[in-house]
């Protein structure tokens, strides 16, 4: 079964048909109860159908080092889910980590088997013990986020080679530019526009507004008019289209787009992607506009504050100037004293 969802079509989700069946009733409950994005909803799909794959074979179900693949997990009961402890949430862990699962990965892991197994003890009450509870991996370390320069952003946009060009130089400045997420520009229709603003679906199916500046509407004019001189338009109230199909474009032909646009302009290789042009897309704003935490919280869409501060880390030239600015910055050093001064002084201890 693929691991990708189209997040474009939040109605269509993968049926999950070969994972026990609490686990289909929970990920239902996060797509219709909790309305969680469908690419949120396929990540815990991924990961516990990992933990029940790795469960299967520490129960005797399958020999270990059997093709994942070819592990049936659709006979595992809520019986044998009542089983597990403590010990088999370390075990999987533990496997996770031997199997190159990173700090992030493996409390993302974690998470999703928090999340399930509270739903069972205290949604539909299946369970009386909650085997992850009192679990923590600890604060994952934090990383800088990876972004382009803004000579590398002026490249990128200079340097689009496209047989749609109008439709990728206008992807490329609504991501550098509104410092949206890849979900939110394929899902963009024609009446999400409102004079000088764009209304954008973020997770959790919250809406924002985000303000037009004068790059993006002059980029978005002559897409609108070279997109509806296409003779063949499907998806009629879809923004971003294919020039072949005249559908909606998918998130994985956004990424393709950008990651060709990125080898044109000589930057592949440096792992920037669309997200990476969100984190581009924030931190110029933070580090040329004077743009404040609140303001560029309400642009990201970002739950908390706390998210968006990680932006104040990375103005390199505020903490030289910091540091420029201490009363101690002009003084200079002072020329040794003389031989005979030295020897006349205390012996260095």
């Amino acid at each position: 079964m693929s691991s990708y969802i189209d997040v474009a079509h939040p109605d269509r989700h993968a049926p999950y048909l070969d994972i026990p069946d609490d686990v289909i009733e929970y990920l239902h409950y996060l797509d219709f109860v909790k309305q969680r994005s469908p690419r949120t909803v396929n990540g815990y799909y991924l990961d516990l159908r990992g933990f029940f794959r790795y469960m299967a074979q520490e129960w005797g179900l399958v020999p270990r080092g059997t093709d994942p693949e070819k592990i049936d997990l659709t006979g595992i009961t809520t019986q044998d889910i009542a089983k597990i402890r403590k010990k088999d949430i370390f075990g999987y862990l533990e496997y996770a980590r031997t199997n190159d699962n990173g700090p992030k990965a493996r409390a993302r892991k974690l998470s999703a088997l928090r999340g399930f197994f509270g739903y069972l003890c205290n949604q539909v009450n299946r369970l009386q013990q909650n085997p992850t509870e009192n679990i923590s991996l600890g604060a994952p370390k934090k990383t800088l986020p990876k972004y382009l320069t803004l000579e590398e952003s002026v490249r990128l946009l200079e340097n689009i080679q496209s047989d749609f060009h109008e439709r990728d130089y206008c992807i490329l400045t609504l991501f550098l530019n509104c410092g949206m997420r890849l979900a939110e520009l394929v899902t963009i229709d024609l009446s999400s526009f409102r004079d000088d603003t764009i209304r954008i679906m973020g997770k959790g199916g919250k809406e924002r507004l985000v303000y037009l500046n004068d790059a993006c509407q002059s980029a978005l004019e002559p897409y609108c008019k070279a997109r509806a001189a296409l003779p063949n338009l499907v998806d009629k109230e879809a923004l971003f289209v294919s020039k072949k199909t005249g559908k909606r474009l998918t998130a994985r032909r956004v990424e393709q787009i950008v990651a060709r646009c990125l080898q044109s302009a000589g930057l592949s290789g440096r792992g920037y992607s669309p997200h990476k042009l969100r984190h581009t897309a924030a931190t110029l704003m933070y580090q040329h506009g004077n743009v404040d935490m609140l303001a560029l919280k309400e642009i990201l869409g970002h739950e908390n504050v706390s998210t968006t501060q990680i932006y104040t880390h990375i103005n390199q030239r505020q903490l030289k100037a910091a540091v420029a600015s201490s009363p101690l910055a002009g003084i200079k050093a002072p020329p040794p004293p003389s031989a005979s001064k030295q020897d006349a002084g205390e012996e260095d201890g």
